[in-house]
């Protein structure tokens, strides 16, 4: 087990009254099973004659054929290597001197090309289609890396999710999204369902390739524990789920509500879960927090983030942007009317 630094634990400073189970949000599970549509199915080589048997990482991944390198490896071994000494830092904005009203700035880009239009549910067009283009657009994401178990102990999870996000801070709340239904459950979600708890981590550069292999779709009852390699710890004060001890930042959560959602193009079809988690405590690595332990500091956080395909994001620069005063930076309304007619008389 790699040496860790020490961390600092922070009581959220609100909760939401306990329930002893809190609601799941759903129409009753539709009796038959799940299929695909047949033209994607046969472009994955999946056939479609009988009710399907893999698991439903392993189903959605080969629709999906989310890799394209046909040797990855290859590809990676003609890329420069890794750039570990760059730190992150700050630079100006991309046009410093920008005014109210001016719109974009001058960085190049093709404002003649025009925009298609693309319906979700046009026919022909297979659902894996829809998520390829949104996780393609929707960057960077942050990823919700959660420690998960079953209510006895016995089964262990551990799984990045990039359909994730922060919803409130007071109460802490956190929004996972599961493409998978409450009758054929991945085994984060059967654990959620279960056990209305876990662990949110956040994935770190320096353990991000065994963030990465806990992606696995290994059966229910593997542990991606094992397949990382990461360390679990067991200090959490109020779930019995064990936090990431390589993660700068970790939150202990419950959950405060789930909701099941229906396909469009499949009526009937149940695809996907919205699950809201409350944070109950946070754990923060000691040197990456300040004084006043409200802030993080990216350098030693060093986030990752998910682009499009198998394409992950580093963060190692920035630049500052103000939250404008109306009073101050528009003059108010006297200064709003008169940016109003001095836009007007430039078209």
């Amino acid at each position: 087990m790699p040496v860790l630094s020490s961390h600092t634990t922070l009581r959220a400073f609100t909760r939401l009254p306990r329930r002893l189970a809190a609601p799941v949000r759903s129409s009753p599970p539709s009796p038959r099973t799940p299929r695909i549509q047949a033209p994607a199915a046969a472009a994955a080589g999946i056939s479609t004659s009988s009710p399907l048997k893999m698991s439903v990482s392993t189903e959605s991944e080969k629709l999906i054929q989310r890799n394209p390198h046909p040797d990855f490896k290859k590809v990676e071994g003609s890329r420069p290597d890794f750039e570990s000494s760059a730190v992150f830092s700050y630079t100006k904005t991309p046009k410093p001197e920008w005014k109210h009203g001016s719109g974009a700035n001058e960085l190049p880009t093709d404002a003649a090309k025009q925009h298609i239009s693309i319906d979700p549910y046009e026919p022909g067009r297979p659902a894996p289609f829809n998520y390829k283009l949104l996780i393609s657009s929707i960057v960077p994401r942050p990823i919700g890396f959660v420690s998960s178990q079953s209510p006895d102990g016995s089964e262990k999870n551990l799984a990045p999710f990039s359909y994730f996000n922060m919803i409130n801070h007071d109460p802490p709340l956190f929004v996972l999204g599961l493409a998978a239904s409450l009758e054929r459950p991945k085994d984060t979600l059967k654990n959620l369902v279960d056990s209305r708890e876990c662990v949110v981590n956040i994935i770190s550069e320096h353990f991000v390739e065994a963030a990465n292999s806990t992606s696995i779709d290994a059966p229910y009852g593997v542990s991606e524990w094992d397949i990382s390699g990461l360390s679990p710890v067991y200090d959490c004060k109020d779930v019995k789920a064990a936090r990431v001890g390589e993660a700068v930042f970790s939150a202990e959560c419950k959950v405060e509500s789930i909701r099941e959602f229906e396909s469009k193009s499949t009526p009937g079809k149940k695809t996907g879960c919205l699950v809201v988690l409350e944070a109950t405590r946070f754990w923060v690595r000691e040197d990456a927090i300040n004084e006043d332990r409200n802030l993080i500091k990216p350098e030693i956080l060093a986030p990752v983030s998910r682009l499009g395909g198998i394409t992950y994001g580093r963060t190692v620069e920035g630049y500052e942007l103000p939250r404008p005063v109306f009073e101050k930076d528009i003059g108010g309304l006297e200064g709003y009317e008169a940016l109003k007619k001095s836009n007007a008389e430039k078209k």
